[in-house]
């Protein structure tokens, strides 16, 4: 498995695949070209459906516009074989002639891939010998050592400042959007909820009180994203609410220290990457069970992590996270990262302490593990028809 450093990605919203991923194939084409006298750019598949939604092409021409005449082609109905968020950009010269081509696929989290099967150019070492939580779970349990034990060997102290420069960014988003008020950019007109849910929750009794403050915080963080700000993948643009929302709420409740924040963020990443390797975390794939579901598995392992969970109860929580997630659809209204994505990342967030909770009463023992629910997540995906896979023309969307 690669580093955790490419599962959490600090960039601006909306969406990691959508902006961040096409933008970044977008300056590597550039760089190749300085002296192009124009671009031309095929946006294929879910890419061109949700495109205009998700700031596609404006992440695009933001790179290539000040260098040279750029065109942006849209083709929603022509999915190419490797991945659904597929792109072609094309190089001229002053004659107008063709001097190159590059075809590159977008496949979730800000990751790119030219889709073969050797793709060294974007292949990263593996970090990670072993590529199943069953086997991690095995030498935790075995060295009697934790998940973020198994992070920090592999990956070797200098994760710890990443990490508390993740946190920094998680934070921020959350304190931004729990004060910026206002509408998010789009046809939808939607107003921004986590500053009255962060008022309204403080004067709640305290039954009530956190859970509304889980709410708001990650609203908070989602409506950001929605709007171009700055967050951070986890392990998505539109799952980015989950993770910071569960945390922020913890560490102002029991008062965490830093260091405990940052080993959480190390567990939760250690089960996105098993995901995400064994798996996908592309909307565009496998539907939102592959974002917000994830991201819920990742943050119930956090959180218990957080409570002092063993091995095999951080397991479950994240087992269950994931589990009930299931079929979840990607069907973002007018291709917008906002309904229903903004509040799915505040009942994923709930749903993350619910499980962790779950897990803590029992032993840890159970039917059906982490990884069986990963396979059977990616089969679901693969099985959901491409309406139903971030291309705006299935559930919700299609209301």
């Amino acid at each position: 498995m690669e580093s955790i450093t490419e599962l959490y990605r600090i960039g601006r919203g909306p969406s990691s695949s959508h902006t961040m991923g096409p933008q970044k194939a977008a300056q590597i084409f550039a760089k190749r070209h300085p002296h192009a006298r124009r671009f031309e750019v095929t946006l294929y598949g879910s890419l061109a459906a949700t495109g205009k939604g998700h700031m596609t092409d404006q992440a695009i021409l933001d790179v290539l516009q000040p260098v040279a005449l750029t065109k942006i082609l849209w083709r929603p109905k022509i999915f190419l074989p490797f991945h659904p968020n597929g792109m072609k950009f094309v190089a001229f010269d002053d004659h107008d002639d063709p001097v190159d081509d590059w075809t590159v696929y977008s496949i979730g989290g800000g990751a790119l891939s030219e889709g073969k099967d050797h793709d060294d150019f974007f292949k990263k070492a593996d970090v990670y010998k072993m590529h199943s939580l069953t086997e991690i779970q095995k030498w935790c349990e075995e060295t009697g050592r934790d998940y973020w034990e198994y992070v920090e060997q592999c990956e070797g102290k200098e994760i710890w400042d990443f990490l508390d420069k993740v946190w920094i960014y998680m934070k921020d988003a959350v304190k931004r959007g729990i004060s910026h008020e206002g509408r998010l950019p789009g046809p939808l007109n939607l107003r921004r909820k986590a500053p009255s849910y962060f008022v309204k929750a403080e004067g709640f009794r305290k039954e009530l009180q956190g859970r509304a403050l889980v709410f708001a915080y990650a609203l908070a963080v989602s409506e950001e994203n929605a709007s171009g700000g700055t967050i951070v993948t986890a392990p998505t643009c539109g799952a980015c609410g989950v993770i910071p929302g569960v945390l922020y709420h913890l560490q102002s409740r029991f008062d965490f220290n830093e260091t405990k924040i940052l080993h959480a963020l190390a567990t939760a990443a250690l089960f996105g990457n098993v995901v995400k390797t064994n798996a996908s975390i592309s909307g565009a794939e496998v539907g939102c069970q592959g974002e917000v579901g994830v991201a819920c598995a990742m943050a119930a392992a956090a959180s218990c992590q957080l409570f002092g969970g063993t091995p095999a109860q951080i397991e479950y929580a994240a087992e269950m996270g994931l589990e009930h997630h299931l079929g979840m659809t990607c069907d973002p209204v007018c291709g917008l990262v906002q309904i229903p994505c903004i509040e799915r990342n505040a009942f994923a967030a709930a749903r993350a302490l619910d499980a962790e909770l779950y897990a803590m009463l029992g032993d840890g023992r159970h039917q059906v593990s982490f990884d069986r629910v990963v396979k059977v997540m990616q089969q679901t995906g693969h099985d959901l028809p491409s309406l139903y896979k971030e291309t705006s023309e299935g559930g919700l969307a299609a209301t």
